[in-house]
């Protein structure tokens, strides 16, 4: 019995002397492929280590699991790279994808933010020919992952929310251009102001395009999506103001002008919404609301107007 039990020991001896030895050779093997630039090889062997020594307790090989958690991720990296350099875009997403959420589930955030921001550039070069060829919605399609991968993209942002505003979801546009017209950080100035003059444009030209069919509920309805997307938008709320003007609902103009009138950043805006106030009480025959209303226009291109229908409301009175 002491015999076989001694031969066990030694049989148990040899094979983990043989584990070793194996992960030694596949530890030294990835170390040369990576120095080689071969990447492949490089990634197989490193898996193979963290396979190999998940279960080891030896200081010396879980410093070699360490350091294949630490390259296999960039392993990904630079076949993520290479990919790109040759215009397989798709191959280098899904590269530049699992070494970030292997960086991720290894602990690395800086390679994983790195890796994101690679993925989200990608996609970017990847969406530009369908874009310029007018094919919003498949460009869409790229930009939306591009900004999943990375939302401090902020000119990916303003191409996504063309895409959406291109296709008619102008609520899902709005909102991304929302976000980035309300950047603070002066890296992303340009593309603030970018975001303010298609808010601006886009929302003109619907409202130009209604307007033109007298459709004013809709202008309501879509000053009212505007306003859902972001309660402050004050371009929102006095095109609205203008729509119920103009299909005469007074009553909502005045429930809701000396608020939206408030909202203004321009002064001209402002008067401009008094103005609008004025002529809806002046509507109603409720004249000293109507004076008080357009005493407040002092600015942009009624304030002659305001000051002729002031005095004409003023000696009738008397």
């Amino acid at each position: 019995m002491k015999k076989i039990i001694v031969t066990a020991l030694a049989l148990f001896a040899v094979c983990s002397l043989s584990a070793q030895n194996s992960l030694t050779e596949v530890y030294n093997a990835a170390i040369a492929a990576n120095n080689s630039k071969n990447y492949a090889e490089a990634l197989r062997q490193f898996e193979q280590v963290i396979e190999l020594g998940a279960e080891s307790e030896d200081p010396e090989e879980l410093s070699w699991v360490a350091t294949a958690k630490k390259r296999v991720p960039v392993c990904y990296f630079m076949l993520g790279g290479g990919a790109a350099q040759k215009g397989d875009f798709s191959a280098a997403v899904d590269n530049f994808s699992k070494s970030a959420s292997l960086a991720s589930l290894y602990g690395d955030l800086q390679q994983e933010r790195k890796s994101k921001m690679w993925e989200a550039t990608i996609y970017k070069k990847w969406g530009e020919k369908p874009f310029n060829e007018k094919n919003y919605a498949e460009a869409g399609e790229i930009f939306a992952k591009g900004y999943a991968a990375d939302p401090k993209n902020m000119e990916m942002a303003n191409l996504l929310a063309i895409c959406y505003c291109e296709t008619g979801d102008f609520q899902k546009g709005m909102t991304i251009f929302n976000e980035v017209a309300a950047q603070k950080n002066p890296k992303f100035a340009e593309q603030a102001a970018e975001a303010k003059e298609k808010i601006a444009m886009y929302t003109n030209n619907r409202i130009a395009t209604m307007q033109g069919a007298g459709d004013f509920d809709g202008i309501v309805a879509f000053a009212d999506e505007l306003l859902a997307v972001n309660p402050a938008d004050a371009l929102a709320q006095k095109i609205r103001i203008q729509a119920l003007f103009s299909k005469k609902d007074y009553a909502a103009v005045i429930a809701s002008a000396a608020e939206a009138a408030e909202a203004q950043e321009e002064a001209a805006d402002r008067s401009d919404v008094y103005y609008i106030l004025g002529a809806a009480y002046n509507a109603r025959s409720m004249t000293p609301e109507a004076i008080e209303a357009l005493g407040k226009v002092t600015d942009g291109a009624n304030v002659e107007a305001a000051k002729k229908t002031v005095a004409q409301l003023t000696a009738n009175a008397k």
